[in-house]
């Protein structure tokens, strides 16, 4: 029979399926057997041949058709895993019943009578295959077999993995195989590399994306800020029911990170031939993410055993979660770090060395996956911080922020890439690797400059803030805080870099913009707590700092005279009437961008984008804690008066603002974008809404904190004037080279202590971590576009 009349046999029993008013019955094989004997299908194929206005008729007129019809392809599998597929027939009906159970199961999931069917047992069916365990196991639900049986499939000789048979008549028993011995990829507690198969990697896509769709059933539930609901397939695959939980996690974890794009060390190889392990380390980065979940969540404590193999009890109940918090040898975090190292400077090589490499897409996934590597392996974050090696996890992510700045279709990637930078800066070591000079250069839309990879952050951190999108200013807050984190280590900071952080404060302090939002204040604190922090922990080697902060002293000055009368508050909401634009972007000297960059650009049109949840404010997503003299961290309670001063950001905000402050205070409350904007626009039409007062300026005026810089003017600036006037000098450099050498030891106000607000976990980041993460596989999943044009309602899907 020819393909095409096998095709052509499908679609029938497709058409027959749907015209059926009748129930078929199950022991009707030569009907059933039409959906999987085909040879030649392949996923596409199903995809087209049953489409979704039938798969709903189906569902609407006749149930127990679509039951039927998943249970009979569950049983197949079941009964592949059992018989271990030892012909080409047999591998063919497991390829085809997974490619129909992928396409059926979104049309189960959307509809809210069908969610329960796969967690009920079948009547009368007993685990499919099995007479004699009737007893036993005769109520596994359908979901429970399906799960187990593709765990089974995923580590079945010649079909997924190689064979180890010693002679031609031996045959593997599936029941007792250890699959520990047929990890796919030497890396984290495995050290061979089995030879590279593409069938078999063909075959393993096939059922990972069955079982990422097994997952998906979350896009299909709303969002809520009950983050206690588990996935329950994601729980059961992941528990002891499953016993190849522990080499299919590290099989996933290995064949991600020793991914090579580079064609396995041949340049341009990539267009030679095409890559099936790609499609693998997508499917197998995707399933870790997204099975990689907080056990109900709560925040947790890591064991750290002495090996992965002990305590299988302690810990979460995740197994995959428990696997990958136990994970210690330096040898293993190398190969995790060099590996996800490599793949996120993937994109960037291309940038310079066009074609050399292929350039992957799935950056997104492997920050999610580097995000929780950190998570829930807090020795892990100490490797990655313990030498210059997170520079190399640095870059790329600022290479990302910067191109991305411009496009809201990547709204999502922008927080994914500061979360990151926010957990890293809460380490005292990261500020410190933040002195390496920077020398890669890497084709970046940013001014050209000479300096470390601190000046980097920073002129990066500047473009984002000057020329990004407006979605992006609730980041504003997270971006200083990184910068807050850093700055007590910083050595040197750069001349260009000074000057943009000297342009955000003249920014950040004009009158309009600090009294038309009535958080806008935070951030002219967290900038000042930043040049403190340089001035008293860093002023020698800081020259160029301390230099723009004289020449632009007038923006302290005003500060500290920052007008707080009604009059004068009126005068400077009118002036932002007249210009909307939030930040000027005129004053900063702009230079010239770095050769051979590209422009950030904007989402081209009918670009798709899955909308997102508001973040916690900052003030839920950091804890603050103070470093002791032995460079410990104390953590700072939330009463201390001490602190409150310093530069409080909920105490400030007074209490006038109390509506304002609801929707982005208040963790329950989850908005889409679209509901955020109409918010926003509701209330710049209704005055009620806040207004600032005098009350209210005097209430944070009053601390800020500008005594260090104050009294900095008040020695230096006379003093250069003398200079300048002695030697007639316009030079800079003359300058720079007296603060070079000058001294303020003993001039200053008393050291405050060093506060670092560290990222904290909690329930309103886990829902924003879930909906972005399933609104990336949602968008990268297009062939076969498993989701698209079903009932999703864990996010919104936007055309731009």
């Amino acid at each position: 029979m020819g393909s095409t009349d096998s095709k052509l046999n499908f679609r029938k029993a497709v058409i027959q399926l749907t015209t059926k008013t009748q129930p078929v019955e199950a022991t009707d094989d030569a009907f059933w057997d039409q959906f999987w004997a085909d040879t030649t299908t392949t996923v596409q194929d199903v995809f087209a041949l049953v489409p979704a206005a039938e798969i709903r008729a189906v569902r609407e007129e006749s149930p127990s058709n679509l039951a039927t019809l998943c249970y009979k392809a569950v049983e197949k599998l079941v009964q592949g895993a059992e018989s271990g597929c030892p012909t080409e027939r047999e591998k063919q009906v497991i390829l085809n019943c997974t490619r129909i159970l992928s396409r059926i199961l979104p049309y189960i999931f959307e509809d809210q009578d069908w969610r329960g069917f796969f967690w009920s047992t079948v009547p009368g069916a007993g685990r499919a295959g099995t007479d004699e365990l009737d007893d036993d196991d005769g109520a596994r639900p359908l979901a429970e077999s399906l799960l187990l049986a593709i765990a089974d499939l995923l580590f079945c000789p010649d079909f997924t993995v190689h064979s180890h048979r010693r002679g031609p008549d031996s045959v593997e028993n599936m029941q007792s195989i250890d699959s520990c011995e047929y990890i796919w990829e030497a890396g984290v507690g495995f050290a061979q590399s089995p030879p590279l198969n593409y069938i078999h990697d063909l075959n393993r896509t096939e059922l990972l994306r069955l079982l990422l769709t097994c997952f998906s059933e979350a896009m299909y539930l709303p969002s809520s800020s009950d983050n206690n609901v588990l996935n329950p397939w994601v729980t059961f695959f992941c528990s002891t029911e499953n016993r190849h939980a522990l080499p299919l996690f590290t099989s996933l974890l290995n064949v991600v990170c020793a991914y090579d794009p580079v064609g396995y060390g041949i340049p341009y190889n990539h267009l030679l031939f095409s890559d099936y392990r790609e499609q693998l380390v997508e499917q197998a980065v995707q399933i870790l993410i997204v099975t990689l979940e907080h056990d109900g969540g709560v925040p947790h404590r890591t064991p750290s055993p002495s090996s992965m193999e002990e305590q299988e009890s302690a810990g979460p109940e995740n197994l995959f979660v428990n696997y990958l918090s136990r994970i210690h040898r330096e040898e293993d975090y190398d190969f995790v770090l060099k590996g996800l190292a490599r793949l996120l400077t993937n994109p960037l090589t291309q940038t310079y060395l066009p074609n050399s490499t292929k350039k992957i897409q799935f950056h997104q996934e492997l920050l999610v996956l580097f995000w929780k590597l950190c998570d829930f392996n807090k020795k892990f974050l100490f490797f990655v911080l313990k030498s210059s090696d997170v520079l190399d996890i640095l870059v790329p992510i600022l290479f990302y922020l910067n191109d991305a700045r411009a496009d809201q279709s990547r709204v999502g990637l922008m927080h994914i890439g500061v979360f990151i930078l926010l957990l890293l800066s809460g380490e005292r070591n990261f500020g410190v690797r933040l002195n390496k000079p920077y020398s890669v250069h890497v084709p970046m839309d940013i001014p050209v400059f000479t300096g470390t990879h601190a000046d980097l952050l920073i002129v990066v951190f500047h473009k984002i803030i000057t020329t990004g999108h407006q979605r992006l200013q609730p980041l504003f807050d997270c971006l200083l805080t990184i910068v807050v984190n850093v700055s007590p280590y910083l050595k040197s900071l750069s001349m260009v870099a000074a000057n943009k952080l000297l342009h955000l404060l003249e920014a950040f302090s004009t009158s309009w913009f600090l009294f038309s939002v009535a958080q806008n204040h935070h951030l002219v604190f967290f900038l000042l707590e930043a040049f403190n922090n340089i001035i008293q922990y860093q002023f020698d080697g800081n020259c160029n700092l301390v230099y723009a902060i004289i020449r632009k002293r007038n923006v302290f000055h005003q500060l500290a005279n920052l007008p707080s009368d009604p009059a004068s508050i009126q005068k400077a909401l009118q002036r932002k009437r007249k210009s909307p634009d939030v930040i000027s972007r005129t004053s900063s000297q702009e230079t010239v961008s770095m050769e051979g960059s590209h422009p950030a650009v904007p989402a081209e049109p009918g670009t798709l984008k899955t909308s997102l949840v508001a973040i916690p404010g900052i003030d839920k997503l950091t804890e603050k804690s103070q470093v002791s003299e032995d460079g410990t961290m104390v953590s700072v309670s939330k009463g201390d008066p001490t602190h409150t001063a310093h530069s409080d950001q909920t105490a400030v905000a007074g209490t006038s603002d109390t509506e304002s402050n609801s929707g982005r205070e208040n963790e329950d409350v989850f908005y889409t974008e679209s509901e955020m904007e109409r918010r926003r626009l509701s209330s710049a039409s209704s005055t009620s809404f806040w207004a600032p007062t005098q009350e209210w300026v005097h209430s944070w005026k009053c601390k800020l904190p500008l005594q260090t810089i104050m009294r900095l003017l008040q020695v230096l600036v006379p003093q250069v004037e003398k200079i300048c006037i002695d030697k007639g000098l316009t030079d800079e450099s003359e300058i720079l080279k007296f603060l070079q050498h000058g001294t303020l030891v003993g001039l200053l106000p008393v050291p405050h202590p060093i506060l670092i607000r560290k990222y904290q976990a909690n329930a309103g980041t886990a829902m924003w971590f879930r909906t972005y993460m399933w609104g990336v596989v949602y968008l990268r999943n297009v062939d076969p576009p498993i989701w698209y044009d079903t009932d999703v309602r864990l996010f919104e899907i936007q055309r731009m």
